[in-house]
């Protein structure tokens, strides 16, 4: 059985996304060189990448003209977008769908490696209601937006975790990692 992790870049306040238009919603990130390490071990140890519409439409506007060691990495990995109308993508291994529970449901079930939920909140919150995420890895930038878009969305039902883990970046980025604190 494979592992689903979500994986999401927040504000000392919560947001994944801030206002603004085009690269100024995610020019808060704090990515320097050891978090691109970081991020090519976590892309290493996944074998699919899974996005909501908006994120997977973002990423495949900048990922597939990358050849860094994330770009190779994110443009061989298998990837799945997921949209209620999906249409055909033209990023490199990569394939829509509009059934976000049963085709994770399916990957989990197989063999291979992590499937990796990369920011999408509404996906992951899908999931999460599901009760499919196995663990949540949130990196916490220092900084406050005051404004944006929640990774958690007002009216979220309430989520137990256990935390499992937490790193310490020198770019001020703490990783918070969780898993659901499922009872017996």
């Amino acid at each position: 059985m494979r592992t689903v992790i979500h994986s999401a870049m927040t504000s000392l306040d919560g947001m994944f996304d801030g206002p603004g238009e085009g690269a100024e919603r995610i020019d808060w990130m704090r990515a320097d060189d050891e978090w691109e390490e970081y991020s090519v071990e976590s892309l290493d140890a996944a074998s699919t990448l899974l996005f909501g519409r908006r994120t997977f439409e973002g990423m495949a506007e900048y990922w597939p003209d990358q050849t860094d060691p994330v770009g190779i990495r994110m443009n061989a990995l298998e990837k799945v977008g997921f949209s209620r109308s999906p249409g055909e993508p033209t990023w490199s291994n990569a394939r829509m769908s509009d059934d976000p529970v049963g085709e994770v449901t399916r990957l989990k079930a197989g063999n291979g490696g992590n499937l990796l939920i990369l920011g999408s909140a509404d996906l992951a919150a899908t999931l999460t209601g599901h009760g499919l995420v196995d663990e949540y890895r949130i990196a916490v930038n220092p900084v406050v937006l005051g404004a944006g878009s929640p990774l958690f969305r007002p009216g979220h039902p309430r989520l137990d975790l256990r935390p499992t883990g937490t790193r310490i970046f020198s770019s001020g980025i703490v990783e918070i990692r969780c898993a659901p604190a499922r009872t017996s």
